[in-house]
């Protein structure tokens, strides 16, 4: 599985584009764990402590991390989350 990123304004923030229908209708916020009960893809994504925002699209997730954490660190581990979410 290929996922595409893309920059935003907040360098907080990395758009990630899995190549497959994240949400068929709308968007979904989760400013945080406790708001994601209803999502287990988001709270896959909360279970990597520098998260610290999801957003889903039709075709994307952004993702928003702790200003601690560089992309670097982190990226690997958003990636896998979300290629084990579609396996």
């Amino acid at each position: 599985m290929f996922i595409q990123t893309e920059h935003t304004p907040n360098p907080q923030t990395l758009k990630f584009f899995p190549g497959k229908v994240v949400l068929k209708e709308g968007t979904a916020f989760f400013p945080n764990i406790n708001d994601s009960a209803n999502s287990p893809f988001a709270q896959r994504l909360f279970k990597i402590e520098e998260v610290s925002g999801v957003f889903f699209g039709s075709d994307f997730i952004t993702i928003t991390k702790k200003k601690e954490v560089d992309w670097q660190t982190l990226k690997p581990f958003i990636l896998t989350a979300i290629i084990d979410h579609y396996n």
